[in-house]
């Protein structure tokens, strides 16, 4: 019962601020729903950034790579880092010179609209029907858990998963269609201080557990037990094989941090350049930070459970369970519930500023006054979501989506991630280049990972059993000897693209040169410390690597 009216206490005590804060602002006007009046500030900013990235499939997923392969999975959030500084750096001066509102807006800029409205429906189509439905089906797995919500209703396992989602979805959906960007980053932010508190007293509890009462035995006892986990540099079969993180991984963060609406609309929300690379450096240096919350809890519930779990996506949960005190339950279910709708009404938000101002208003109604395009970007949002809180609960039968869902992603990002590049870094390549590089992107990804990959995969496994080999280890490495790593694919198709891109561009150029227009939306007085801050994060983030380096 402490733990419920804990729970309850803390989500409300977060709505009430969020209305507070928000209550003031022009939410009729596109620049106040969809960007926050361009009124947020560098805390904010950083704080939301951290709660959107951060949710259950994550908390969950990668404490559960971390439990099969170590210490290498750290890629995925100290690399992140780098990303951001490059944001800050290049990329942001650039949208806000711009005043763009959407990543597809620039693309409408810099080649057409055609290009535009193909970029916002893959981004959208990615959102509905992969990224939307999975945050809500692992937060109920998650919240159902927690609560014993089947015990709690009398109901079955899969009617309490569908209640949770329901409400998941209708209190996400409150927050991001209702109350705008402003609503959302707010609420992020003060999630985000009770997500550290949770998430790193998980790990200090579970140190303690292992090392009698104290933290720093604890840690000694893991290091000591299971040396050849804290290496950074992953090997062939695991998750993050060290030569990805000079190929694909940087360009699935660069896209993530650089150029993906639900990430980067809270840095084109920012007040001035300065404030908005302010807070891309402070949510840097939060990413640095990340594997304590994310990585850490996995690794001491390998030695915790002696590596005895059923499956590794129960090492967090289970370590939560076994070793944080009852009357904490409560409150880290509300930051967790916190983190689930964070990254919930990020995306419902994004869709909804991307329909309302790259499809709305640009083919539907295109004299829209703004307060109509805020009222259709509004009934497309409780649309969008109403089919995900449908589609979740079906993906329970869907065992494989998690597996690939990183992969999934590929298909729209690594193609868009290349025409904004290719669209910065040249000036005359026309918009038939960018409309061939999208649609090859996309076409030759999906033949290369879901079809020849498969096929080969297969096959190698079956010559490898037939051959009498049945370690789990083995076949690992088998598997990933018999095809390149996605990772590598995506870098592949990525230079690919490029290439196909500039040769178009030479033999067809555009007629004019292109000009990046300055909008004067807000000033963009770079932060005068912004590179000397980025080169600090990234000599931090290579000193850990080496320093873990086996």
């Amino acid at each position: 019962m402490i733990g419920i009216i804990s729970f309850v206490g803390f989500t409300a005590l977060v709505a009430i601020v969020s209305y507070l804060a928000t209550r003031n602002t022009n939410e009729k006007s596109s620049d106040g729903y969809f960007l926050g009046g361009r009124s947020l500030t560098a805390g904010v900013i950083a704080g939301s950034l951290l709660l959107t990235n951060l949710s259950t499939e994550q908390i969950v997923g990668l404490n559960g790579s971390a439990y099969k392969d170590g210490l290498s999975v750290m890629a995925w959030e100290t690399l992140a880092a780098i990303a951001i500084v490059a944001t800050a750096i290049f990329l942001l001066p650039r949208y806000l010179k711009s005043g763009l509102t959407t990543i597809p807006q620039f693309l409408a800029d810099r080649f057409d609209v055609t290009t535009k409205t193909i970029t916002s429906v893959l981004f959208l189509t990615g959102y509905v029907v992969v990224l939307l439905p999975v945050i809500l089906y692992s937060g109920s797995v998650a919240i159902s858990g927690m609560f014993d919500v089947p015990t709690l209703l009398n109901v079955s396992n899969s009617t309490a998963l569908v209640i949770c989602i329901w409400g998941i979805g209708i209190i996400g959906s409150v927050y991001a269609v209702f109350g705008g960007l402003k609503a959302v980053v707010v609420s992020d932010s003060i999630n985000a201080i009770g997500l550290l508190i949770g998430g790193v007293l998980i790990p200090i509890f579970g140190l303690m557990a292992i090392g009698d009462g104290s933290v720093f035995n604890g840690l000694d006892t893991l290091v000591s037990a299971n040396p050849e986990r804290f290496d950074s540099t992953g090997n062939a079969g695991q998750e993050v094989p060290f030569s990805t993180i000079f190929t694909g991984m940087m360009l699935v963060q660069l896209f993530y941090w650089g150029t993906n609406q639900q990430i980067i609309q809270r840095a084109l929300g920012a007040k001035s350049l300065a404030e908005g690379q302010k807070g891309l450096l402070l949510a840097s240096f939060l990413k640095i930070l990340g594997p304590i919350i994310l990585v850490l809890p996995g690794m001491i519930a390998y030695h915790y459970f002696d590596g005895g779990l059923a499956s590794s996506d129960l090492a967090y949960p289970e370590l939560v369970r076994a070793v944080l005190p009852k009357p904490l339950v409560g409150f880290f279910a509300a930051v967790l519930f916190g983190a689930i709708l964070s990254s919930f009404n990020s995306v419902l938000n994004s869709s909804v500023t991307l329909f309302g101002i790259d499809i709305y208003k640009e083919h539907i109604n295109k004299n829209a006054p703004e307060i109509t395009v805020v009222k259709y970007g509004k009934i497309f949002g409780i649309c969008l979501a109403l089919a995900a809180m449908f589609i979740a609960p079906l993906i329970a039968n869907a065992g494989s989506l998690f597996n690939y869902l990183q992969q999934i992603n590929g298909i729209y990002s690594i193609p868009i991630f290349t025409v904004i590049v290719i669209g910065y870094m040249t000036k005359r390549v026309p918009a038939i280049a960018a409309k061939i590089g999208i649609v090859s992107g996309s076409v030759l990804y999906i033949i290369s990972q879901f079809w020849l990959g498969p096929l080969k995969v297969e096959k190698a496994l079956t010559l490898a059993k037939e051959s009498g080999v049945t370690d789990p280890t083995a076949l690992r490495l088998v598997e990933a000897e018999a095809y390149p790593h996605f990772l590598h694919i995506m870098a592949l198709l990525f230079v690919l693209n490029c290439v196909i891109m500039i040769v178009i561009g030479l033999v067809y150029p555009r007629k004019e040169a292109f000009i990046l227009k300055y909008t004067d939306q807000v000033s963009i007085e770079p932060y005068k410390y912004v590179k000397q801050f980025g080169l600090v994060i990234c000599v931090i983030v290579i000193g850990i690597y080496a320093y873990f380096a086996k």
